[in-house]
């Protein structure tokens, strides 16, 4: 890891394992961290005013990191696979729509960071064979539930929005409700499953 100053009250931490190590940052549970972001490579640890960065720099930069993180829970998502890219995504990789799904459905999945709109969190553990790239013209509106991948990462879109991921089908978990505490399912560390069926579940599923 490498810790660099981010003004006069932050620091970001370059490390390969963010959410693990949000989750280290977070259980210090030290008055002086006001909040800790994760990213793709990276996380941001801001700090109360007049915090000796120096100090808080070294203890992060040794910090010991869980082998797991627990801190997000798990969450089970059924998913019907009919999306709009499954045929093309098969094709892409030499694969039938059948293996695509099972490959997909098979995977462990952990939620890297969060990013692109409320709710979208980026979920590491895909398939290497189901690596594909972005679409080359994104869609102008991609439906909430959609299930996509793109490159390394998978993703779940909890709101209605542009997009150029490969949808390889749908749930009606609903991932992102500002009137729910918290608001989004998905959070720095959740482990999710897909569950190939009918997607009828409305709340998340033990």
């Amino acid at each position: 890891m490498r810790v660099l100053r981010a003004g006069d009250a932050a620091l970001l931490i370059e490390t390969e394992a963010p959410h693990r190590l949000h989750a280290a940052v977070r259980a210090l549970g030290r008055a002086e961290i006001v909040d800790v972001v994760p990213g793709a490579g990276t996380v941001l640890v801001t700090t109360a005013p007049g915090t000796d960065l120096g100090p808080l720099g070294k203890l992060l930069g040794g910090l010991p990191l869980p082998e797991t993180s627990t801190a997000g829970g798990e969450l089970r998502v059924p998913v019907v696979y009919d999306g709009a890219d499954l045929e093309e995504v098969a094709s892409l990789t030499g694969l039938t729509r059948a293996q695509v799904i099972e490959r997909h459905a098979a995977a462990e999945y952990v939620v890297a960071y969060l990013g692109f709109s409320p709710g979208f969190g980026y979920l590491t553990g895909l398939d290497e064979r189901l690596h594909v790239p972005r679409r080359d013209s994104p869609r102008t509106a991609v439906p909430a539930g959609s299930v996509a991948i793109a490159g390394p990462y998978g993703a779940i879109y909890p709101s209605s929005s542009p997009g150029g991921w490969r949808l390889l089908g749908r749930t009606t978990l609903r991932l992102w409700d500002p009137d729910r505490e918290p608001p989004s399912l998905l959070q720095p560390g959740t482990r999710v499953r897909f569950e190939v069926g009918t997607a009828d579940a409305t709340e998340p599923r033990p």
